[in-house]
């Protein structure tokens, strides 16, 4: 998801290595695939990965939801000269730019029925005809759909063609949310800053901010924060002041467990989380490692989910743990 548009499926967490191993076994067919995910995870990008695997072609995005009204097939298929009021030349749709390459179909499920009736044409026969031809053309080209749409309760609602879903969905590729791999925010971060330029750099205050946000808006709101962030500041330290206001808003909204935090943090040893007489008002390390155990098996060892329940902030946490010798 970089600036030129090519392929940069940015990640070490264990879903996008496993996405990645997925398309590079995608990279060896022409078979359809359906990408699904949450608005801004990043869909596009693992669509380019695919076309770019299999390296054949131009890779030619299509956006459903903009096609609408009259002229929405001649987009898809093209036209004819004369073949309707205000069509002097022919012209080639988008279908035939990408013969011999990739069609992507953005949002497949605003795809208008009468729409999918044509698209399940063209999977199955490889063909379509422009508006006002008598002659239909070949093409030979990989068909690729992402939605954020749940597509399978759509063709109980009617709203989607069950053939068409059935077509399309060969091979499924799920885009986890964000909030799904933290882990890939600050590669992704350093990702968007070296795209950038300018020598920029996130202060810890600022990435463990991040680290704890839940990114409604996915790596699209994540890109787009970063790019503010430079824009607005000079120097080359970003700090948790120069965050956008949708991470201010959800700061503030939290000031009681970011008190909690930054007193945690200064003080050191960690608020007690049971009632055990024998521990109750102590804050000896041991019982402090103690209810660090307590606080990751509760959470089945997630350290986001166990320093929020703490009261600290991740960089604390993964500083007692070390402290500590506690492995996981």
């Amino acid at each position: 998801m970089n600036a030129q548009g090519s392929p940069a499926l940015v990640g070490n967490s264990l879903r996008i290595c496993e996405i990645r191993r997925l398309i590079e076994k995608l990279g060896r067919t022409g078979a359809p695939a359906l990408i699904l995910g949450e608005s801004g995870t990043g869909k596009e990008v693992v669509a380019r990965s695919i076309h770019a695997a299999h390296g054949c072609g131009e890779f030619v995005p299509i956006d459903c939801g903009a096609l609408v009204g009259p002229l929405m097939e001649s987009e898809l298929f093209g036209h004819t000269r004369g073949a309707f009021t205000g069509a002097a030349e022919a012209k080639k749709g988008l279908i035939e730019l990408a013969d011999g390459g990739t069609a992507f179909f953005d949002e497949i499920g605003d795809l208008p029925l009468d729409m999918q009736v044509k698209l399940l044409r063209l999977l199955q026969e490889r063909e379509f005809r422009p508006v006002g031809s008598l002659r239909r053309h070949k093409v030979n080209i990989r068909v690729i759909a992402a939605t954020h749409h749940n597509l399978a309760r759509d063709v109980e609602r009617g709203t989607f063609r069950q053939d068409l879903y059935y077509r399309l969905n060969i091979v499924a590729v799920r885009v986890p949310a964000l909030r799904d791999r933290k882990e890939d925010i600050p590669i992704l971060a350093d990702h968007f800053l070296e795209q950038l330029g300018g020598g920029h750099r996130l202060t810890p205050e600022a990435l463990e901010m991040m680290m704890g946000y839940d990114w409604p808006g996915n790596v699209r709101e994540l890109q787009n924060s970063i790019e503010r962030m430079v824009a607005l500041n000079t120097g080359p330290w970003l700090h948790t002041a120069d965050l956008p206001s949708s991470l201010q808003n959800w700061r503030a909204a939290n000031a009681g467990a970011a008190s909690a935090a930054a007193a945690g943090s200064e003080a050191g040893p960690l608020p007690l989380l049971h009632t055990r007489p024998e521990a109750a008002g102590l804050f000896l390390p041991a019982v402090e490692k103690e209810t660090i155990l307590r606080a990751l098996d509760s959470t089945h060892g997630d350290r986001g989910k166990a320093a929020q329940m703490l009261g600290i902030g991740r960089t604390t946490l993964y500083r007692k743990l070390k402290e500590y010798r506690i492995e996981s």
